[in-house]
């Protein structure tokens, strides 16, 4: 009955924490919402710059367009808004493909890979700071927060041992299987990581890329917690940043919603009354999701021609069999 329970604790919280932010909607500071959604939104064009840097680095031969990759990369992120296990990677991950002549689903997933070298940096130094200045629970407390998804593997610490084990051995099995079927495919992975190989280029048009784009996301959170009364302060918007990586690595709800919730609550109380901290643990998130989902279907109707999410996937499917039934390279 624990988890049945603790589900029910984390739903009750969660949807109170959203009345919270629909009561207190007229009180939210639109000028700044604004500005945090212009860094927002140059935050993630960087992100998708660095992606373009990468792929350059891959195909040097080919000839693509940066818009195109932007706009992939807006609609995947604006679908893992709304869908939870982060499905929008994958519709990224077809129309990336088909933006870049010539290329293969394995080196463009070796390209994304290479993006998460600088977030699981960036992310640790967060989350250190975060532990050291006393605001999160410590991992054994992470059970006594309202959020399933958290909870549930902090109660269960077997399972979750289990779980990630049997992640590890099923993403290995994969590659081994991939590499038997195809032969070329470990070559094709070894494309997309081939910007790895010049340490000063990778630095200058990634990581340094990326460093910049964090400037702007510092900026969007600074600016969300002035809107939602919060209050903005250097050591706020880390704490935000490392509640995200938290809830980056729990991709159950659609960008982690429960877990970052409850941590917001958890790490805000006391900063200002309970009711702007509840409404500002949900409405930062609904805001962002509003956001990148209308910028991502955007990209989708006016770079690529496709109607709607449902479109793509069907595209994508019929992509991925056509490049499978075809003999490798």
């Amino acid at each position: 009955m624990a988890p049945t329970a603790a589900l029910g604790d984390s739903f009750r919280s969660f949807f109170d924490s959203v009345d919270s932010f629909f009561s207190n909607l007229a009180a939210v500071h639109l000028g700044s919402l604004l500005l945090a959604f212009c860094a927002f939104t140059a935050y993630l064009s960087l992100r998708a710059r660095a992606s373009y840097n990468i792929l350059r680095a891959a195909y040097p031969d080919s000839k693509f367009q940066f818009r195109y990759i932007w706009g992939a990369y807006f609609a995947g992120y604006g679908f893992n808004s709304v869908i939870p296990a982060r499905g929008g990677d994958v519709i990224r991950l077809f129309l990336t493909r088909t933006a870049v002549p010539g290329s293969s689903y394995p080196a463009v997933a070796a390209s994304f890979a290479v993006e998460i070298i600088f977030d699981v940096v960036m992310g640790s130094l967060m989350l250190a700071f975060a532990f050291t200045q006393g605001a999160f629970p410590k991992p054994p407390d992470f059970s006594k927060l309202k959020a399933f998804d958290l909870s549930f593997f902090a109660q269960n610490p077997h399972f979750a041992l289990f779980f990630l084990t049997f992640l590890g051995v099923a993403i290995l099995l994969a590659f081994a299987i991939l590499s038997i079927r195809i032969q070329a495919f470990w070559r094709r992975v070894r494309q997309g990581l081939t910007i790895l190989s010049d340490r000063r280029r990778y630095l200058r048009e990634v990581f340094g890329v990326q460093l910049g784009a964090w400037a702007f996301r510092f900026t969007a959170f600074w600016f969300m917690l002035e809107a939602f009364r919060v209050g903005a302060s250097v050591e706020g918007v880390l704490l935000v940043l490392g509640v995200n990586a938290v809830g980056a690595a729990v991709p159950f709800t659609p960008q982690g919603a429960g877990v970052t919730q409850a941590l917001l609550v958890k790490v805000f109380h006391g900063a200002a009354p309970g009711a702007t901290v509840a409404a500002y643990s949900v409405g930062q998130q609904i805001a962002i999701a509003a956001l990148t989902f209308a910028l991502g279907f955007a990209a989708l109707v006016f770079i690529f021609r496709i109607r709607s999410f449902k479109e793509v996937i069907a595209r994508g499917r019929e992509d991925r069999q056509a490049a499978q039934a075809a003999p490798a390279a």
